[in-house]
């Protein structure tokens, strides 16, 4: 079974994904496999976003689906239900947690601060979500922060960039890092899947 620490591993890049319409889910999910990305963060930011993972699901088997901007409790249960198998929160209340943890799902944490990691690494959680990552210090806060708490690693997300990405997989504690470029949204819109492969066979490569 994959766990939360094996989440950093699956790929240099893990697509950070807004969808509109669950029509696009496949197609997406496909391209992205095509490209050599086997993993996807699908957000629960619009109403697509729990039939797009259904169909993921159910469609594509071979790719990792996960659930990101899980924000509340009943979030949780409702990505686990829609077939999701990983979880992503942008930040970390107790209540938020606790869900996630029941699902029985690995899960990515979010954290900002040191005193957001330490608190996470008290409840044994070691592989953690940096959010927003540009916004919060990017770079030069997680090589500040690697030798005080050198048992956590991160997947970095907010405002990273092909150009920017390799900065931060060069870091020790970074194990990947979290990108919504490589499915733009006037991509999906237009259903432009051929240019979705090509950014996500550069993101591979990374």
């Amino acid at each position: 079974m994959t766990t939360s620490a094996d989440l950093l591993e699956l790929s240099p890049v893990i697509p950070v994904v807004v969808l509109d319409d669950a029509d696009r889910a496949v197609p997406l999910a496909r391209a992205l496999l095509r490209g050599g990305i086997r993993v996807i963060e699908l957000t629960l930011r619009t109403p697509a976003a729990l039939p797009a993972i259904e169909r993921i699901a159910a469609e594509v088997p071979d790719i990792v689906l996960g659930a990101g901007t899980v924000t509340a409790p009943e979030h949780a249960e409702q990505a686990a239900k829609a077939g999701a198998s990983f979880l992503v929160t942008p930040g970390s209340t107790d209540r938020v947690l606790d869900a996630v943890e029941d699902t029985g799902l690995p899960f990515l944490p979010g954290a900002a601060t040191v005193s957001e990691a330490m608190r996470l690494a008290e409840r044994g959680l070691t592989a953690l979500k940096f959010f927003p990552a540009e916004a919060a210090g990017g770079v030069d806060y997680l090589k500040s922060i690697g030798a005080p708490l050198p048992g956590l690693r991160f997947c970095p997300t907010g405002g990273i960039s092909v150009e920017t990405a390799p900065r931060y997989l060069a870091l020790p504690n970074v194990g990947c890092v979290g990108g919504s470029w490589l499915t733009p949204k006037d991509a999906l819109a237009t259903g432009d899947f051929d240019r979705i492969e090509a950014l996500a066979k550069a993101a591979a490569a990374l």
